[in-house]
This record gives C-alpha cells, sequence and structure tokens, in this order.
C-alpha cells in the first residue's frame, strides 16, 4: 500500500500564539505537518520564501494579503483556507487561474459590536488615563461625561452598526445613521433616525464607522468631514484604516479640530513604532482587536481544520476516479 505523503501548512499571523489551543487539529495529525507562524512579513520576497514549501497556507483575516505577486510565486500552494466570510486581501483570480481552492470560515459580529462600546465607554469615561494614574501612584484627574442625551452618529447601518444603534438606545442616546445607500425603510426598521451626510458629522458626539471598505468608503471621513464636526465630537473606527484620511485624523487631533478618537485599525497594520498613532495624547489606540475573542477564534480555527480535511477528502478521492 502505498503511503500518502503529509501536505504542509502554513498557519499565519497568529499574533497571540493561539491558534493550536483554539481548535481540535488532531484529525490532521497523520495527514499534515503544521507550522505556526506568530510574526508578521510584510516583504513579498521574503514572504514567498517562507511559504514556498507549503501546500495550504491558512489566513488569517487580511493581516497577510494573497495578492497575485505572491500566489504567481508559490508553486507549491493548493488551498487557501481564510478565516472569516470573505477575505478581500486574496487575488481570487489569480488563485482559481493557477487551480487553488480558497475556502472561507464562520464568522460572528458579536466581539466587534462589543468592543466598539468598550471603546465609547473608555473615552466617555477616561478609563486609560485614569487607570495609568492609579498605577503611577496618582488619583482623580478627570471629569467623564454621561452617554444618555448624547447624540451617537453611526456611519453605516449595517449588521454591526445597527446593533451598536441598539445599545446606544439603551444607553438613552439618541442614534443617527447614514451611509450612501440608506434609506428611509431601513433605518426606521433599525429604530435610527436618517439623517444627511452633513448632519451626520455636525452633530454626533460620539461618531462610530461601520463600513465595508472599497473604493467608494475610502477616505471617505476626511478634513472636510473633521472640519463639520464639534470640537467635542470624538470618532470611533472598528471597520477598517482607510475608510479615515489618516492624515487628516491626526491632524484633527493634534490641533484639537475634535477631541479625540479610538482606533482598533490603521492604513498599515501594524504601524510602525514611530508612527504617531502610537502617540497622540487625545487617542485611545487598540492593535485591531475588536473582532479577537475566544468564541470566534474557535470557529475561525475549529472551520479551518473542518475546510483542509474536507479539501483532503476530496483531493484523495479524485486522485481514485
Amino acid at each position: 500500500m502505498t503511503q500518502v505523503p503529509r501536505i504542509k501548512v502554513a498557519v499565519l499571523d497568529d499574533y497571540q500564539n493561539v491558534a493550536l489551543n483554539m481548535a481540535d487539529w488532531s484529525p490532521l495529525d497523520h495527514r499534515a505537518d503544521i507550522t505556526v507562524f506568530n510574526d508578521h512579513v510584510d516583504d513579498v520576497g521574503k514572504l514567498v520564501d517562507r511559504l514556498k514549501p507549503f501546500d495550504v497556507v491558512c489566513a488569517m483575516r487580511e493581516r497577510t494579503p494573497l495578492t497575485r505577486e505572491i500566489i504567481e510565486r508559490l508553486p507549491s500552494l493548493k488551498l487557501i483556507a481564510s478565516t472569516g466570510a470573505a477575505n478581500a486581501s486574496i487575488d481570487l483570480d489569480a488563485a482559481a487561474e493557477r487551480g487553488i481552492k480558497v475556502c472561507h470560515t464562520g464568522y460572528s459580529s458579536t466581539p466587534t459590536i462589543e468592543f466598539t462600546w468598550a471603546l465609547i465607554l473608555s473615552m466617555a469615561r477616561n478609563i486609560p488615563l485614569e487607570h495609568q494614574s492609579l498605577r503611577e501612584g496618582g488619583w482623580q484627574l478627570s471629569l467623564g461625561e454621561e452617554l444618555a442625551g448624547k447624540t451617537l452618529g453611526l456611519l453605516g447601518l449595517g449588521r454591526v452598526g445597527s446593533a451598536v444603534g441598539v445599545i446606544g438606545r439603551a444607553f438613552r442616546m439618541n442614534v443617527v445613521a447614514w451611509s450612501q445607500n440608506l434609506t428611509e425603510e431601513r433605518a426606521a426598521e433599525k429604530g435610527v433616525q436618517l439623517v444627511t451626510r452633513d448632519v451626520l458629522f455636525s452633530t454626533a458626539d460620539f461618531l462610530s464607522i461601520h463600513l465595508r471598505l472599497s473604493e467608494r468608503t475610502r477616505h471617505l471621513v476626511g478634513a472636510a468631514e473633521f472640519a463639520q464636526m464639534k470640537s467635542t465630537s470624538r470618532l470611533i473606527n472598528t471597520s477598517r484604516g482607510p475608510i479615515v484620511d489618516e492624515a487628516a485624523l491626526i491632524d484633527a487631533l493634534t490641533t484639537g479640530r475634535i477631541a479625540g478618537a479610538a482606533v482598533d485599525v490603521y492604513d498599515e497594520e501594524p504601524p510602525g513604532e514611530s508612527h504617531p498613532l502610537r502617540r497622540l495624547p487625545n487617542l485611545l489606540a487598540t492593535p485591531h482587536i475588536g473582532y479577537g475573542s475566544k468564541e470566534l477564534y474557535r470557529t475561525f480555527y475549529g472551520d479551518t481544520v473542518q475546510n483542509i480535511v474536507r479539501w483532503l477528502d476530496e483531493t484523495s478521492g479524485s486522485a481514485h476516479d
């Protein structure tokens, strides 16, 4: 009986070193050699050298883009197993042309919805500042502000935005929304007031972004939008970095055009060590952890294992046809 060679599987960008603990990988014990990479590689040449031996690449969301240039330089690659329901950073056409299968996993918006409110509440009550003061031997430094009666502006009213709005109403906030395709019917269905784009930016005390990144939404929030906002307003972005013009955001925070911002996403991830967004005092910055819950990671990696097993079964079956 001919022994089937074991495939080589690369698990990319496991920053927290949890991938192998979040799922039962034992179905692959005798079928695959698994290599986990905890670091991130930006350089295309170095990334290609790293991935050349592998039959399967497991991508964590959009942390490592798999472009045509990269895919065409990986002769062994047969399967891209991505986490999430879709991955805009994978060149699907390039993969299809080379007969590389691309599969995805289940997804839940719950972690991002909850995390958005963690950021809003942290800013409203100055929690990072007070926490640091206490650790350094200090005591009370600031006054927080109540959410009740304030206006929550939602840029986007999809699955995440509408759920964020439900919580805003529970805090007795005035919830308004706008996006390019938002209708009166959709807003009414979600218990939110549809307003114009100008009204959204000029009235929101907390403006939270919940849009997909596309050519239409890239830099949708820029210098003109910041100029419309109140000096007491705060921006929250748990969606995608490039929706906000990063230079305009830095300028708005540096000049006090807006009171503050909380961002979990960036143009380049991770941003460079000297990047201004790492140091601005009126910015609450987190390292793209909005979706990073134990529950969702179990879905991500559990489905990934099943996807690889299913692909192995299909390929071994077709080999015997």
